[in-house]
């Protein structure tokens, strides 16, 4: 089996081919195996989604689970750059994207406009602080003070808690999801709200960051796979969903890249 290591800021990780079982005949017949499988992803959001600027290279959990679906469809997987803030019009634009991956919540505005799929993943919102200072930001009402400096990627889940459940807050809007964290080491911003497990991923690449309360997160956040509104592929990626989930390889996958 090949290997391929794609260098990202502070570690290694390889991205390995992950085969579900027998391709869906269905899948195959519907779509030629020269067909790509148009996967659009952020890059800007490990341990799900990172892009190797240098390279155009694709690595995290949603990477692995989208060639895993690619082999499930008999389909070769093709990664398309997206945003937060043009996701769901991207997934609008007819032929851009087949399948959105990498850290998509479930919301209504966005069922309200696409196919989303069954959960396959569970986390919520916790704050990203400076090491040493997790006392200072352990609820919302500690957090939610003029003096208390919040920075937010814009366009996605983040911001829309932030502009729900923090109003008294200073905002800061940094449009890059992968520099943001870097803004509260250097005294710029004093916290980031995002999802529990890119806050454990930041804290463990970054000793001078913690995430606070990462095990009782601020809400219940259910991640799902964008499709467009009535794509013949819904019910075939929750077909998948299920075996990998039965054979062990979404477990698998957690282990790799989520503990």
């Amino acid at each position: 089996m090949a290997i391929r290591k794609v260098l990202i800021p502070s570690i290694v990780f390889s991205s390995v081919l992950v085969v579900t079982g027998a391709v869906s005949a269905a899948a195959a017949a519907d779509n030629p195996p020269d067909t790509p499988l148009k996967v659009c992803t952020t890059g800007d959001y490990m341990p799900l989604t990172y892009r190797d600027k240098a390279s155009d290279e694709y690595v995290g959990f949603d990477i692995d689970m989208a060639q895993s679906l690619s082999d499930y469809l008999g389909r070769k997987a093709q990664f398309v750059q997206t945003s937060w803030p043009t996701m769901t019009q991207d997934m609008l634009t007819p032929g851009k994207c087949d399948i959105t991956m990498g850290g998509v919540s479930d919301t209504a505005a966005r069922r309200e406009k696409a196919d989303l799929t069954s959960t396959y993943l569970v986390d919520g919102k916790a704050p990203v602080v400076r090491s040493g200072e997790e006392i200072k930001y352990q609820t919302l009402d500690q957090i939610d003070r003029k003096d208390v400096r919040v920075i937010v990627n814009p366009g996605g889940t983040n911001e829309q808690f932030v502009k729900a459940r923090l109003p008294q807050a200073t905002v800061i809007t940094w449009p890059d999801n992968v520099t943001i964290f870097d803004e509260i080491k250097k005294g710029h911003a004093d916290v980031m709200i995002t999802d529990a497990l890119e806050g454990k991923y930041q804290a463990k690449t970054h000793p001078d960051l913690t995430v606070v309360n990462p095990e009782k997160p601020f809400t219940r956040v259910e991640k799902v796979y964008m499709l467009p509104k009535g794509s013949p592929l819904t019910s075939q990626t929750n077909a998948w969903l299920t075996e990998v989930k039965r054979d062990g390889i979404l477990d698998t996958l957690r282990a790799k890249w989520l503990t």
